[in-house]
């Protein structure tokens, strides 16, 4: 009996050590497991990284808000400069005069202007109003003063850069020879303008950097990144003829739709030629595009199914048109279409206008009498359609190209509104799926809605070191605090 009394008791010892056990053992594991979030949270101190973990996958089958993000009230550009940033020098006392030839059209120039305003402060020069490209494609005869406001460019760099209109005649009539000209490579480092550009320019007063576009580097510290974004966002200002007939534009949207879509369709013949691709037009298509391509004698042989593969060829109107309407657009959208002369014209335009019937254009909009003055000028009509698209609820580009960058850039900077551009590498497939048949509708929206899920606009597509900066302007970009953005 005792035997069995002290089993028993034994028995009923293991049995409390184990629940004891058991429960010490799960409240350590508990901790250990908060102890990680923890640790593992606080090694991550980029906001947007923290929130997608937080936030679940978003179901493609749920109905996407493809108006505006639910995030991006928590974010804005902030560019200001910083206490210790070198203020300008006065003109008398800085190492020269920096004179730039910009080249492209208007947004490629004004990538130009503003990396020319960074190389200034890196040179520590005085910038000469940069002059704009006469003869480049485009044939367009406007100075900087014609497309934008001149005096408040000079005005609002004053702190970082001085900039004048032109080399004083007291200065020109000092220098033994005119300014030297050289044309910088591509992509350079400040080094390369320090080592290399400056003594030529302490050396000769004066210097003129040609074909200036994309002349400096993605990779700058933050606060030259800034200068760079104070540029391009708030000095580049348009001359108040210009603004006032884009906002004209904007208005007549308005009036008819509280809300609209704007599309930057890049379909030239020149753009179709120089991208190497190929949308089914036959011999005559290749004789007329392969014609077009030979004024660039440096282009290299490209295989059509290849570019497309790679995601390299632009959206036709129509593919543009079934991505917008697989996203969840409506056909009762209003669009508003930036674009230059189609390739095909009406007949390549059709099947856009067939999904969404109140179709757009500047040109559409306005009078005659009120486009006439800037008719013959390439520029001025392109700074229309950016003010356009600029306001727009959502833009969306069929293309990687110059306005399309500059606008994503300069919408994300602006409070992230909705910018839509197409993954048109998974797209490229899903088309020809489409196509031949192999996906019915449903199945096609669904898919569209997961290949373009990281090309919406939204905030925490924005990385450091992805793409060109003036699409990803990440240096000046802040999050609002996340506790006080919470309780408001």
């Amino acid at each position: 009996m005792e035997k069995k009394r002290l089993r028993r008791s034994w028995s009923r010892t293991n049995k409390a050590l184990f629940s004891r056990s058991l429960w010490v053992g799960l409240i350590l594991l508990g901790l250990g497991l908060v102890s990680l979030l923890i640790g593992h949270i606080a090694s991550d101190l980029h906001w947007s990284q923290f929130r997608r973990r937080l936030r679940p996958k978003v179901s493609h089958n749920k109905r996407l808000d493809i108006w505006k993000s639910n995030y991006s009230d928590l974010y804005y550009g902030c560019s200001g400069r910083s206490a210790n940033f070198r203020y300008a020098v006065p003109e008398n006392r800085s190492n020269g005069y920096l004179l730039i030839a910009t080249s492209g059209g208007l947004n490629q120039q004004r990538i130009g202007i503003s990396d020319a305003v960074v190389v200034a402060w890196i040179l520590n020069a005085t910038l000469v109003i940069p002059e704009m490209d006469h003869h480049s494609f485009w044939k367009d005869d406007s100075d900087f003063v014609n497309i934008f406001d001149v005096d408040w460019f000079i005005s609002y760099l004053s702190e970082d850069v001085p900039v004048v209109r032109r080399i004083p005649d007291k200065v020109m009539r000092s220098m033994e020879k005119l300014p030297w000209t050289m044309r910088p490579p591509r992509k350079s480092m400040p080094d390369y303008y320090l080592y290399q550009v400056l003594p030529i320019l302490r050396r000769r007063h004066a210097l003129q950097l040609t074909k200036f576009d994309y002349r400096l580097t993605n990779r700058l510290d933050d606060e030259l990144q800034k200068l760079r974004c104070r540029a391009n966002f708030h000095a580049l200002r348009f001359t108040s003829s210009i603004e006032n007939m884009g906002q004209k534009l904007v208005q007549k949207m308005r009036n008819m739709s509280s809300r609209y879509v704007a599309v930057h369709l890049r379909f030239e013949p020149d753009m179709l030629a120089f991208s190497g691709c190929y949308y089914g037009g036959g011999d005559k298509e290749r004789a007329e595009l392969g014609e077009i391509r030979k004024r660039w004698a440096t282009l290299p042989d490209l295989s059509e199914e290849g570019e497309r593969s790679r995601g390299k060829c632009p959206l036709t109107p129509h593919e543009v048109g079934l991505m917008l309407k697989a996203l969840g657009f409506q056909n009762d959208t209003y669009v508003y279409v930036a674009s230059g002369e189609i390739y095909g014209g009406e007949k390549t335009l059709q099947p856009l206008k067939d999904l969404f019937p109140n179709y757009y254009t500047k040109e559409m909009l306005a009078d005659a009498n009120e486009l006439e003055p800037f008719l013959p000028f390439s520029s001025r009509l392109a700074a229309l359609d950016f003010i356009v698209c600029d306001e727009s609820d959502v833009f969306v580009t069929n293309n990687n190209g110059n306005m399309a960058k500059i606008l994503a850039g300069r919408r994300r900077y602006m409070g992230h509104k909705r910018t839509i551009r197409p993954n048109a590498k998974k797209l490229s497939i899903l088309f020809r799926a489409r196509s031949q048949m192999k996906l019915d509708w449903e199945t096609f929206s669904t898919k569209v809605k997961y290949a373009q899920s990281d090309f919406m606009g939204e905030p925490d597509e924005m990385r450091s070191g992805r793409g060109d900066f003036h699409e990803f302007p990440y240096s000046c970009i802040c999050k609002k605090d996340v506790v006080s953005s919470s309780q408001n």
